[in-house]
């Protein structure tokens, strides 16, 4: 399966951020991409006054996700895109939908909230059911994560017990001390313990890092790039993948199973 990662800044206003989306799907079709991940908040992010995002949120049949679906009509990429849709009483889903050939073929809502490092993503975002995604892309399975969520191992691990072989997760993660550091280890943990690809899109706008990556099943990583917008490229590989689980056999190993049930937010906070 060809991958591609697109990263680009987003802004306040929704039209500009589908034109580029647009844009960065035009060029992963044009590359033979089977998949793309963009970022999170690829809808639209309001930096400085986040609860704005309820003001531009949309449905999954509203404008930007329906320009989407036109644009890749007739075409053989999914695309794996974050928006905000309303959630009611004022809140938000924190969302992603998978696209391809102009419908949509999975669609997971954020679970873990970044409730981290002085921010309250809790107050103005409504947290999905928990239950894993994953659909079929090309003949893989590819699971959704948000992310936060990769902060999780145990969502990983869900995810590949119901078959993902590909972890695709767009982000939107902040600058700090040593944040980009936490980035690129826990990514690359996800991959190496799960023996699975990860596809990491990140924004990289003022306030987020940027640094989308592919990390391999062996935890090597397979492209990346900085803190500017562009499109990184990697191919996941069956022989590679079933090589690295003879190799390294750590699903076959373990002895615990990860309990699918989710907790209520009260007992989490």
């Amino acid at each position: 399966m060809r991958i591609a990662v697109g990263q680009f800044a987003s802004t306040e206003d929704w039209q500009t951020n589908l034109k580029t989306c647009m844009t960065l799907i035009d060029e992963a079709a044009e590359g033979g991409a089977d998949l793309l991940v963009l970022p999170e908040d690829s809808l639209a992010l309001f930096i400085d006054e986040p609860d704005r995002i309820a003001e531009v949120a949309q449905p999954l049949d509203g404008p930007f996700v329906t320009g989407l679906l036109e644009h890749t009509a007739g075409t053989r990429t999914t695309v794996v895109v974050g928006i905000h849709e309303p959630a009611g009483g004022g809140k938000v889903h924190n969302t992603l939908a998978a696209i391809r050939d102009g419908a949509v073929v999975a669609v997971y809502r954020k679970v873990h909230l970044y409730d981290a490092f002085g921010s309250r993503e809790s107050d103005r975002v409504r947290p999905g059911d928990g239950e894993p995604v994953v659909f079929d892309c090309a003949g893989w399975r590819v699971g959704l994560m948000t992310c936060y969520d990769v902060r999780f191992p145990e969502m990983a691990r869900l995810l590949v017990d119901a078959g993902a072989q590909v972890l695709a997760l767009p982000a939107a993660w902040v600058r700090g001390p040593a944040k980009e550091r936490h980035w690129e280890v826990m990514v690359t943990a996800r991959a190496l313990e799960n023996t699975c690809y990860v596809a990491a899109s990140g924004e990289c706008g003022r306030r987020n890092i940027g640094a989308s990556m592919v990390v391999d099943p062996l935890g090597i990583v397979r492209d990346r790039l900085a803190d500017r917008p562009g499109l990184l490229w990697a191919v996941a590989d069956r022989e590679e993948l079933d090589e690295a689980r003879r190799k390294l056999p750590v699903l076959a190993n373990r002895r615990f199973r990860v309990d699918p049930s989710i907790r209520p937010r009260e007992e989490t906070a």
